[in-house]
């Protein structure tokens, strides 16, 4: 086969390329440039196709290969959105409304239930909450670690029982 009826028969299967090279990048322009570089691939290799077999898939598969290549590559490279100084600035004035009301109201409702509780329970869950390890309360309260891991224990099911979810 010779250079101008591969030329000729790439011409003919170019158009099908357009419509595939468009729904893989799903940008116009992108599909320009991709259907741009498979056309010169195929030009470059043309010794590469065996006359006989199918051109059109052999040009699929090239730019399949050209648009993975490309996405992973930039992939690597992430893009970063260029973002205007004057929407960067309104993002920092921080000008929202904070509601925390239900917050609040949850607040209260918790501190009321563990005010509640008995006070052997009372007084190990507290400590457990602002931060003591379960060895440093038992130390504290002169108690077995075992019995500190179980009102602790205990003392949550209690909460549980009389907080709503």
């Amino acid at each position: 086969m010779t250079a101008t009826d591969f030329d000729n028969m790439l011409v003919l299967h170019s158009e099908f390329l357009k419509p595939y090279a468009e729904s893989l990048t799903r940008s116009h322009e992108d599909a320009k440039d991709l259907f741009q570089e498979t056309m010169v691939r195929a030009l470059v290799y043309r010794e590469k196709y065996e006359f006989g077999t199918n051109l059109k898939a052999w040009l699929y598969t090239i730019m399949r290969n050209i648009f993975i290549n490309n996405y992973r590559k930039n992939k690597k490279n992430t893009k970063v959105d260029y973002v205007p100084a004057t929407e960067a600035y309104m993002y920092t004035m921080n000008k929202t409304a904070q509601n925390d009301g239900w917050a609040q109201l949850r607040m209260n409702e918790i501190k009321e239930a563990v005010d509640c509780l008995p006070n052997v329970f009372r007084l190990s869950f507290e400590l457990y909450f602002t931060g003591y390890k379960y060895q440093e309360i038992a130390d504290l309260l002169q108690e077995p670690l075992g019995t500190i891991k179980s009102r602790i224990h205990f003392a949550r099911k209690m909460l549980v029982e009389k907080v709503e979810r």
